[in-house]
């Protein structure tokens, strides 16, 4: 979807459209979720500080988040994809994979399903979006988002090499700004750059990813279409107006977190075996807590009593001014019956060198 968040907001508010619109990011420590057009072309983009959006774009209309309303445009979607194929892999809610290898409905190639799927998205949510077509997943997903915004990129294995070579290092899928400055210090500007160099030389360089990226400057990517991704892990952070040094206070922030967290499994059907406490510093330096319990954690109780015992114990309360808390579930499973009563039987672990 084209500026998802953002777009949502001006189609459901018309004062908003042809304006500079920033979802999220509403507080002094607000973080930007979403940017419309207009706004991104005064530099304003996601993950963004609010502080920073609004010195780019004094002009910059700040909107609360709505999430509820985001789901339901999300089920839509989904409800549109599901016309043509069950092979739907959900990457967020405004993104997902499509095989139409062998489509529901006959319509022709995937470039003619790609326009009527935009098509309906446009008829029935007022929203555009951006299509990529290809034989793989990697070179549909640089196709999506090759021609934003309302765009539709094919990229055929006839023409898959080319479109490669040409393209930018840092719009390789999986290359961050980090990653595309290390690859500018070794000559790399394209993907004609990255196809010089063999495999053990990006493995020796970049690790695992490096071969990773080897094969995707040969256009080699035979992952399937997934429709029913494992949800790894539940959870939920807060970054709070100002730092807090208090422990009480922390751990009254803590209790609220947990009871998000509480929810979204209940929501979810499911409980986990571990339990990890994230806190970051004023410094933006990030500790991360964990512990295993042998029966699944998922009640706000349990949740509320190994947070306090990670914040507190584990080894030690925060010692520095901390600027955001978050706590995760993981190792899920199907919830079956009712909360444990034996002793929880806890294995403690602590990001080595991150203590403070």
């Amino acid at each position: 979807m084209d500026a998802f968040y953002a777009s949502v907001e001006q189609r459901d508010n018309p004062e908003l459209k042809g304006k500079p619109v920033a979802v999220g990011g509403t507080s002094k420590r607000g973080v930007v979720a979403a940017a419309s057009y207009e706004a991104r072309a005064c530099g304003v983009r996601s993950a963004m500080p609010s502080s920073v959006a609004a010195r780019k774009c004094p002009d910059l209309i700040f909107v609360k988040t709505r999430f509820d309303v985001y789901k339901a445009v999300s089920k839509e979607l989904r409800g549109i994809f599901k016309r043509y194929t069950d092979l739907v892999e959900p990457l967020s809610l405004d993104e997902a994979y499509l095989d139409v290898s062998e489509p529901k409905i006959s319509a022709g190639s995937a470039t003619s399903i790609a326009r009527e799927i935009k098509k309906a998205i446009l008829r029935e949510t007022e929203l555009t979006a951006s299509a990529g077509v290809s034989f793989n997943k990697f070179l549909a997903k640089l196709g999506s988002d090759f021609q934003k915004p309302d765009g539709l990129t094919v990229i055929t294995p006839a023409n898959a090499s080319a479109f490669i070579e040409r393209l930018p290092i840092e719009k390789f899928y999986g290359i961050g700004p980090v990653t595309a400055g290390r690859m500018h210090d070794i000559g790399v500007q394209t993907g004609r750059d990255l196809l010089r160099l063999s495999e053990d030389e990006l493995a020796a360089r970049f690790g695992k990813s490096g071969r990773y990226y080897y094969k995707m400057a040969r256009c080699e990517d035979d992952r399937e279409v997934k429709p029913s991704r494992e949800r790894k892990s539940v959870g939920a952070e807060r970054t709070f107006e100002e730092d807090i040094s208090d422990v009480g206070e922390l751990l009254s922030r803590l209790d609220r977190i947990a009871d998000s967290v509480a929810e979204r499994l209940a929501q979810s059907g499911v409980a986990g075996h571990t339990v990890t406490l994230k806190i970051k510093y004023h410094d933006f330096e990030v500790n991360t807590r964990q512990m295993t319990s042998k029966h699944p954690v998922g009640s706000r109780e349990e949740l509320i009593e190994l947070g306090d015992l990670l914040l507190r114990n584990s080894p030690a309360p925060p010692k520095r001014p901390v600027r955001l808390l978050g706590l995760s579930v993981s190792k899920l499973c199907p919830i079956s019956g009712g909360p444990a009563e034996e002793q929880l039987a806890l294995d403690f672990r602590t990001d080595a060198g991150a203590i403070g």
